[in-house]
C-alpha cells in the first residue's frame, strides 16, 4: 500500500474482525486485519487496512453484512509526514 492510499477502519469487536474478514475474503478485496494504528486510538483494537479504490464496495458489504465499526480513517502523507483524517 502506499500511503495516499490507505484506509483503517476500526473494528468495535473481535468478532466484528471476524465477520469483517469473511465477508471481505468472499469478495476479493486486498485488505489486512492489524491491530489498531496508535496515530488512531491507543486502544487495543483491531481494524481493517485497505486500498481508498475500494472504499465503496467495503461500505456496501459492511451494511449488507451488518458489521459494527467504530469509525474510518484515511492515511496519507503530506510533507514527509504521516497525517490521519476521519472520513464518513
Amino acid at each position: 500500500y502506499q500511503l495516499h492510499l490507505q484506509c483503517i477502519q476500526i473494528l468495535s469487536s473481535t468478532h466484528q474482525a471476524i465477520k469483517c474478514d469473511k465477508a471481505f475474503g468472499k469478495n476479493e478485496i486486498d485488505y489486512t486485519v492489524l491491530p489498531t494504528p496508535r496515530e488512531i486510538s491507543q486502544s487495543c483494537g483491531m481494524s481493517i487496512r485497505f486500498g481508498l479504490e475500494d472504499i465503496d464496495t467495503i461500505k456496501e458489504i459492511i451494511d449488507q453484512n451488518q458489521i459494527e465499526y467504530k469509525s474510518m480513517y484515511r492515511i496519507f502523507k503530506e510533507d514527509g509526514k504521516k497525517q490521519v483524517e476521519e472520513i464518513n
